[in-house]
């Protein structure tokens, strides 16, 4: 239960940051979430990891729309 916290608030900046529309923050977020998925699958288990994963996919949509677009101008 030591990474219910940070979960909880990576998951509150998530819903709450995304929304502007930034890559910056949604890189941010990537950055963050990654330490704390490893974290969960440390202390929870590798289901709870794969749960936590994909939880976590809808909510980064932002970054990977930002790398798609960018790969499609360079093949251009």
């Amino acid at each position: 239960m030591i990474t219910l916290l940070p979960t909880a608030l990576w998951i509150l900046a998530a819903l709450c940051l995304r929304r502007n529309g930034q890559t910056r923050v949604g890189w941010a977020l990537v950055l963050t979430g990654i330490p704390l998925l490893g974290l969960i699958t440390l202390h929870a288990g590798p289901f709870w990891g794969f749960v936590a994963l994909a939880a976590a996919l809808p909510l980064l949509r932002l970054p990977l729309r930002a790398v798609r677009a960018r790969a499609r101008r360079a093949l251009q």
